[in-house]
């Protein structure tokens, strides 16, 4: 049995700093709504279906939410978790889920510790609010998780232990500091701690336990980029440090969904020599973000999706009986174009497909 995570982000509500940054009223729905097509052919906007332009301050979208994962086979929720030196952002949604027990549905949190950008990229360039660290954050943080987080009933665990995530563990000025800090002070509690770290930007550290890690966790696309050179006769920028560093043109990256899936199920079957949960993408298309400055995945339809995520789970061997996890990026990431909740265009069959997977996958 395999545990699918569906990684989620709750920025679907107005709050007081993207009304400072963005506008009054702005949502991830604003970038999605303006979005249009850069080419013949380009599926632009992705415009929602079964539960609209909803918003996160209503406790029944996110009931509805729950309700549609968990018929489809998906196990629970991993949630982008905002911390700043104590400053929280986009926590309503978490906390109204915390305070009223609801939705029913195991989660888990991924610390998205990232400086945030008006240009979507965690970079150091146009800073809305920076991201520091020190060793008394580190006490207070962990703290205020072991407080209000990591106690609910509904938390993903391993025998026992709390998972939780850091999304850039590179960016640290001393990481194994870091986590030896947290491990300490939830063992004062009695709790043990079980840490992922994604493979963010291709950041790939195979000695885990020196670093404070648990296992590692594949974060698609980013694990596209070497596919890129394969793939050359397509013009690419791959990333912001790639232009900044060899002065390509900002260009709109196009590649297709379907050499993804052949490239993930043919490398499948080579096992890490460390412990790494899959990741896998049902779709990409980050152009109502960043407009031709984009990466664009074309050709996606249920099938493939459903081809490679079958063929990933045959794959997978969970490594204990609880270490089991499987992650799909992502529930809802409307403006990367990239989400398993239902569209205009394809509805349900995202979901129907992972269902489709998921119970061929248990029967095997």
């Amino acid at each position: 049995m395999k545990r699918i995570i569906a990684i989620y982000l709750p920025q679907y509500h107005p709050f007081t700093e993207n009304d400072e940054w963005w506008g009054k009223g702005f949502t991830e729905w604003t970038n999605v709504a303006k979005a249009r097509p850069l080419f013949r052919g380009h599926y632009q906007p992705h415009l929602p279906a079964d539960l609209g332009f909803y918003d996160l301050r209503v406790p029944e979208t996110m009931q509805a939410q729950a309700d549609l994962a968990g018929e489809h086979g998906i196990y629970g929720f991993c949630y982008y978790h905002y911390w700043f030196n104590g400053h929280l952002l986009m926590e309503r949604p978490i906390n109204d889920m915390l305070r009223s027990g609801k939705p029913d549905f195991p989660f888990m949190l991924c610390w998205a510790n990232e400086n945030w950008t008006r240009a979507w990229d965690g970079g150091d360039r146009q800073i809305l609010i920076r991201q520091t660290y020190s060793a008394e954050d580190d006490v207070a943080h962990i703290n205020y998780l072991l407080d209000n987080v990591l106690c609910d009933r509904r938390y993903i665990r391993v025998d026992g232990r709390p998972v939780i995530a850091i999304y850039r563990s590179s960016l640290f000025p001393d990481i194994a500091k870091s986590m030896g800090i947290w491990r300490a002070e939830a063992r004062k509690r009695g709790v043990d701690l079980y840490i992922c770290r994604f493979e963010a930007f291709g950041e790939v550290v195979t000695d885990l336990e020196s670093v404070g890690f648990d296992a590692a966790v594949e974060f698609p696309p980013h694990d596209i980029i070497p596919l890129l050179w394969k793939y050359r006769h397509f013009r690419y920028s791959v990333n912001n440090f790639w232009r900044r560093k060899f002065g390509h043109a900002l260009t709109l990256d196009r590649f297709r969904y379907e050499w993804y899936v052949e490239e993930r199920l043919a490398s499948a079957a080579v096992r890490p020599d460390y412990k790494r949960y899959s990741c896998i993408l049902p779709m990409w298309d980050n152009s109502p973000r960043k407009g031709r400055e984009s990466f664009v995945m074309t050709g996606s339809t249920p099938a493939l999706y459903k081809k490679l995520l079958k063929g990933m789970l045959a794959s997978f061997e969970p490594y204990s009986r609880e270490e089991n996890l499987f992650f799909i990026n992502a529930w809802n990431e409307w403006a990367e174009g990239n989400h398993l909740e239902p569209d205009q265009r394809w509805g349900r069959q995202y979901l129907e497909a992972t269902k489709e997977a998921v119970d061929e996958d248990s029967r095997s």
